[in-house]
């Protein structure tokens, strides 16, 4: 297929349909609930909201919708830590725009920016280098956060700012990791998961070798997935396939843009800036070792945690809000308590509210809301006391 169009035709859409619920009638025999496939990249779940995916599976098949939206899993003290660097008065704090809204314990950047904060919106790290360049006067940073997916461009940026020579550029890192975070999911003992869909841009980067330990160590198939719905349609297909057969593997359903060893000048780039921290702290799942990278000491020059002393304090998410349970699949999400009255968003309370990547806010926008706050209420309405 060479166009989008063709991705998303709905004779082919119905056809997988057909056989992911073959499948499903023979999976589904013996067991006492539904079988569970966790797609961990926010960009699955959204096209999997979009386009009315969920509800075309059996009542058999469950999706779980996992943590890979970084924006999503920033936790409060990082974007506390955010706001005091911007607030300097001689700082230019630049972001991409998804991480404007995500709430602080005092503030969001979008407020701190409504304060008088220099906070602007960039598409890419080297926009903040070329402001870094035209304002010499100025300290600019640059809030770089993602997964592997966006760790080359910062890198290769860090690496420019370096060759000529700009030294009032650098980053407040905050990237992370998949593989660490998936192995937390994994080890978590309320863990369900059957399969899972592999992120397609992280592989693009990483290749497929990082996810092979699912498959051999924890006996989970894994499938690397595109991001439009007859990827998405397949890549279901083709992890039921695997169960059917008894089979635990990595496959590449996203061959057209994953190479098997991945982009080695982007991961060259990442392994020359970047290295492992112990750990990172995620919102809703707590710390994660070795799941977070930072400058290497090479770099200290351009590394914002250096150069402006930063409280690094944690700060918990609201009691109310149950991000943890829906990022690990033990609740949906609108069956948190908050999930569209006080965490909506426009005024978000919890991790997946903040993207329209995040799972709460790919329900909120794409599911029918009296519906999914009338299944709530009856639920705990039903629920046993004690």
């Amino acid at each position: 297929m060479k166009y989008v169009d063709e991705f998303r035709d709905p004779d082919k859409a119905k056809t997988l349909i057909t056989r992911i619920s073959e499948c499903m009638e023979k999976l589904a025999s013996g067991r006492d609930k539904p079988l569970q496939l966790m797609e961990f990249c926010g960009g699955h779940t959204h096209t999997i909201f979009r386009y009315g995916i969920e509800q075309m599976l059996p009542d058999t098949l469950e999706m779980v919708h996992g943590p890979g939206c970084p924006v999503c899993v920033l936790p409060m003290g990082r974007v506390d830590d955010c706001v005091a660097i911007a607030e300097k008065p001689e700082v230019i704090f630049t972001t991409f725009g998804d991480a404007m809204r995500v709430p602080g314990s005092r503030k969001s950047l979008l407020q701190a920016k409504a304060d008088g904060a220099d906070i602007r919106m960039v598409y890419s790290p080297l926009d903040a280098l070329e402001l870094a360049k035209k304002h010499p006067e100025k300290e600019v940073v640059f809030f770089a956060l993602g997964f592997e997916t966006t760790m080359p461009s910062t890198a290769l940026t860090v690496l420019e700012a370096k060759r000529q020579g700009i030294t009032n550029f650098s980053l407040f890192c905050n990237h992370i990791t998949t593989v660490p975070t998936i192995k937390a999911i994994l080890d978590s003992p309320d863990m369900q998961i059957d399969g899972f869909l592999a992120p397609g841009h992280v592989s693009m980067v990483v290749g497929e070798q990082p996810f092979q330990f699912i498959a051999h160590n924890y006996h989970k198939p894994i499938v690397i997935t595109g991001f439009e719905p007859l990827d998405i349609l397949q890549s279901i297909y083709m992890v039921l396939t695997q169960l059917l057969e008894n089979r635990c593997e990595v496959e590449n359903q996203y061959s057209r843009i994953v190479p098997e060893a991945g982009n080695m000048p982007g991961l060259n780039a990442i392994h020359e800036v970047f290295e492992l921290r112990e750990f990172f702290e995620w919102r809703g799942l707590g710390s994660i070792d070795h799941s977070g990278v930072r400058m290497r000491d090479t770099f200290k020059d351009y590394d914002a945690e250096t150069k402006f002393k930063v409280a690094n304090l944690k700060i918990a998410d609201p009691k109310s809000c149950q991000c943890g349970e829906v990022l690990k699949g033990v609740i949906r999400p609108w069956q948190c308590k908050v999930f569209g009255g006080s965490c909506t968003p426009e005024t978000p309370m919890g991790a997946l509210m903040v993207s329209s990547e995040g799972a709460c806010a790919a329900y909120y926008n794409f599911g029918d809301l009296p519906e999914l706050l009338e299944m709530r209420n009856k639920e705990q309405h039903e629920a046993p006391t004690v």
